[in-house]
């Protein structure tokens, strides 16, 4: 990445500029902008999180917003209430609260003198989620959207379920945010006197937040609100969506550029789940010139073209040997200027011939070890494996050898005509491209919990040997076959640990299996092209611990307990600027024996440590998730210390009641 040090104007910062919501809260936001801004006033760009500016989301901030403000925006990054440097509690993602202080925070900056009354909002993941939904509640200054990594489904393409089948990323998630919300704001911004009563009334008000998500396990109107598929035309901001191959969020940019109405334009790279000016796999892009195009028009009125860019444009990744990690993907950018685009055609292709016997699909419960995780995040072992392993677990069906490549745009989709021996199912299905040694490359996957095979709002239970028919779509792709491979369809009735098992071993008969996949003629070259990443000064810091990741899968072959386990240290490092140390370690450990469903079990362990000078904090929280075959049981604790001195401790535990899942 090229580091720009002048801009076209220079900067200002202010670390800590409060807002005052309506009802009191104060809001602490770290703002830069053009020092001329007062004189000369400037657009100014949110990005709303519960993340920490001061040390959470500071390494990507430092190379993005002063980027901005040198440009000519007022770039402001905001602590949500109850988090960071900010006052208030929050008790779930996406409250209307949250929402609502977007709103009121994107007025108080379009009020400023500083401001010329034109607000874009932009942010990745939570912040790529919560923009849309402020977006589609129309604040009049709002003109103007990025939004990375995101959904437009909270229940059927977020964290918590897919397919109507429980994500284990559900109870992953709820133990991070459990970790993550459970730090201090920095005594010197809220104070040596204040800081310490703000942790502790943050603590007593802490939600574990895994038990909310499990009493929802259908698409109710909990799930809706904020859903903003349920009303695509309530978004006028024009909106820029990207997203990543080798993230979990890869559907939301065809569904953006499908179906709203405003302007809008989509972006899909070969990368995990960061911003594309620093992401890998490589090739990283532009995106903060992207993003200033985007900018330039829409809130300054500018003629950058970006209303002449093709509607969609995707990186088409040539096959690579399977690898838990890929620093670069090779392949190619293609652009369609509509999308769905009328080059992409649907070939039919028939899995079980007619008058064949049914193919019997009852796989162990460990199979999908070799799937990754569900968002890769750490540049390190995290991407889906050689799946000849989950392959042996499944039932597959191998295609002809390929006499000439294929490029394969879209999402595939594989209509299965099946019977089950049980009332709850699940069925997972994986497109692999094998190469000539055998060696299996995972392109694309869905999941569907069968009892949701005609409505996650009303899933109905299987009648045991009743034939019955779905449809399972496979997340969206950009994949180039080449000849002398084939494609291989995977299909299993267990995805461990990307999802909850059922609460029975299951066995589902195929009598009919027929996948439609979409091809876009060959590409021959890059179509489109991206200017190379730049990016304002990194963020200054001296590494005290390095960071390292370790994972194991391991069978314990006394008890037939098969293990993944999983450390994630992120290693601890200094503020050159403010001298804050902040460091953090996960642990994860997903166990199942492949005979029994109800042995499935996750447990997660966070440290999260803050200092400065003599003053330190720890917080160390623990959570467990298991299941019986009505209830889920679920308990966490948190311990917070001052120094040794260990100041606050609370447990949590819950059963919540299964609901075909």
């Amino acid at each position: 990445m090229k580091t720009i040090t002048e801009f076209p104007r220079k900067v200002v910062e202010f670390p800590d500029m409060g807002i005052v919501m309506p009802d009191g809260c104060r809001l602490s936001a770290r703002v830069w902008m053009p020092e001329d801004a007062g004189d000369d006033p400037v657009p100014a760009i949110l990005e709303h999180l519960p993340y920490r500016k001061r040390d959470g989301t500071i390494f990507r901030d430092q190379l993005t917003h002063p980027y901005f403000a040198g440009h000519g925006y007022a770039s402001i990054r905001v602590d949500m209430r109850g988090n960071g440097d900010s006052e208030g509690l929050m008790d779930d993602e996406y409250s209307e609260q949250e929402l609502q202080d977007a709103c009121d925070v994107i007025a108080w900056a379009a009020a400023q003198p500083w401001c010329n009354g034109n607000v874009g909002m932009m942010g990745i993941s939570w912040g790529g989620f919560n923009c849309l939904q402020v977006a589609a509640k129309q604040p009049p200054a709002l003109k103007a959207v990025i939004s990375l990594c995101s959904t437009v489904d909270r229940y059927a393409d977020d964290i918590h379920y897919k397919g109507g089948c429980l994500l284990i990323e559900n109870f992953g998630w709820a133990s991070t945010m459990l970790s993550f919300s459970s730090r201090p704001p920095d005594p010197l911004i809220a104070g040596d006197n204040r800081w310490r009563d703000l942790w502790l009334t943050r603590l007593e008000n802490q939600s574990f937040l895994a038990p909310l998500w499990l009493k929802h396990q259908h698409r109710d109107a909990y799930w809706k609100r904020g859903s903003i598929c349920e009303d695509f035309s309530a978004i006028h901001a024009a909106v820029l969506s990207i997203g990543g191959w080798h993230d979990g969020y890869r559907n939301t940019i065809s569904h953006l550029v499908t179906n709203i109405e405003a302007p809008v334009k989509g972006i899909v790279g070969p990368w995990i789940h960061k911003y594309p000016h620093y992401a890998g796999p490589r090739p990283a892009i532009g995106f903060l010139q992207e993003a200033l195009r985007w900018w330039d028009h829409w809130l300054k009125g500018a003629e950058t073209g970006v209303e002449n860019d093709p509607a969609y444009r995707a990186y088409v990744m040539d096959s690579v040997r399977p690898a838990r990690w890929h620093p670069e993907r090779p392949g190619r950018w293609v652009a369609e200027t509509e999308w769905p685009s009328p080059t992409i055609k649907s070939q039919t292709i028939d899995l079980l011939p007619k008058g064949s016997r049914p193919a019997i699909v009852a796989s162990p419960q460990n199979c999908g070890l070799a799937g990754g995780e569900y968002f890769p995040f750490t540049f390190g072992p995290e991407l889906p494996g050689d799946q000849r392993p989950d392959d042996a677990l499944s039932v597959f069906f191998d295609q002809p050898l390929l006499t000439e490549p294929i490029d394969i745009v879209g999402a595939p989709v594989v209509e299965v005509t099946f019977s089950s021996d049980r009332p709850q199912a699940n069925i997972a299905i994986r497109l692999c491209d094998v190469h000539p040694d055998g060696a299996s490359e995972l392109i694309s996957y869905g999941v569907l919990n069968l009892t949701h095979r005609a409505s996650h709002e009303f899933p109905r239970a299987l009648v045991p040997g009743e034939t019955a028919s779905a449809r399972v779509v496979l997340d969206q792709c950009a994949y180039r076959v080449p000849a002398g491979h084939r494609l291989r369809i995977a299909v299993s009735n267990a995805y461990w640990p990307v999802i909850w098992p059922s609460p029975q071993p299951v066995q589902l008969a195929l009598s009919a299996a027929t996948l439609a996949l979409p091809l876009r003629p060959l590409a021959t070259g890059d179509e489109t092209t991206f200017a190379e990443p730049e990016g304002a000064t990194p963020w200054a810091t001296e590494m005290v611990r390095p960071a390292s990741s370790e994972r194991h899968v391991d069978r314990d072959e006394k008890t037939g307990i098969v293990t993944l386990s999983i450390s994630d240290d992120f290693g601890e490092v200094r503020d050159l600027d403010h001298g804050l140390v902040n460091g953090s370690i996960a642990r994860e450990t997903w166990a199942i024996h492949p005979d029994d469903p109800l042995s499935a079990s996750g447990k997660t362990h966070w440290t999260q440590t803050l200092s400065r000078n003599e003053w330190s904090v720890r917080t160390e929280t623990w959570a467990e998730m298991r299941s019986d075959a009505e209830n889920f049981i679920l308990s966490a604790r948190i311990e917070a210390y001052e120094g040794e001195k260990i100041v606050f401790e609370r447990n949590f535990e819950e059963k919540i009641p299964r609901a075909l899942v």
